[in-house]
């Protein structure tokens, strides 16, 4: 089985931003693109529906299977994959770096209201944010020591894409433990707002 050295997952909770950031990155890098939910969507790669989120349930088995064909189509063409779940299936080996996006949750709940989000899927979400879900995920999957966590609250998206690019060219370091947000809402007493589900 071919490795693939080049391939880059842009993961975190829905809404920090991973579509649109990975979409400039990709283009900056003239780099193959792969947004895992379009996928599962327009190849019918499900389990079936969680009726209660209003989600599709994704058959990684199958997206995995997927995923691996269309990276060893790319050549020697880098490849940033796009999706929350990007752990669950691609190979820790294939992967180059795998980038978090972060956002302030005051931030992130703004910006999953006005995409319709609310109940059990919108606390579910800021909980998954304020408890770095994503980030411990991303570790348990790929090692510390490709995992980059970049906090994206209140940047432009340029700017974002133009940090991860000096990472990638190794003018900046990877770092992980940048945002605190549990520590943060807690320090402002506000902690049960983002928590209170659970």
């Amino acid at each position: 089985m071919a490795e693939f050295k080049r391939v880059i997952l842009v993961v975190g909770t829905p809404g920090v931003g991973k579509t649109v950031v990975s979409k400039l990155l990709a283009s900056k890098m003239d780099a193959m693109y792969i947004n895992l939910a379009e996928l599962v969507k327009r190849e019918k790669l499900i389990v079936g529906v969680d009726k209660a989120r209003d989600t599709l349930i994704a058959d990684t088995q199958r997206v995995s299977k997927r995923v691996t064909e269309i990276l060893e189509s790319s050549g020697e063409r880098c490849v940033v994959i796009d999706g929350h779940y990007a752990m669950d299936v691609v190979s820790a080996r294939d992967v180059y770096l795998a980038f978090v996006l972060r956002r302030n949750p005051d931030e992130l709940k703004k910006t999953l209201e006005s995409r319709g989000f609310g109940g059990k899927k919108l606390w579910e979400n800021l909980a998954a944010e304020v408890l770095d879900v994503c980030l411990w995920e991303a570790i348990t999957s790929c090692g510390s020591e490709k995992v980059c966590e970049i906090d994206i609250s209140d940047k432009k998206v340029e700017d974002i894409v133009k940090e991860m690019l000096s990472i990638l060219s190794g003018e900046e370091r990877c770092r992980i433990g940048i945002v605190d947000w549990l520590g943060k809402l807690e320090a402002e007493n506000r902690l049960h707002e983002f928590l209170k589900n659970f």
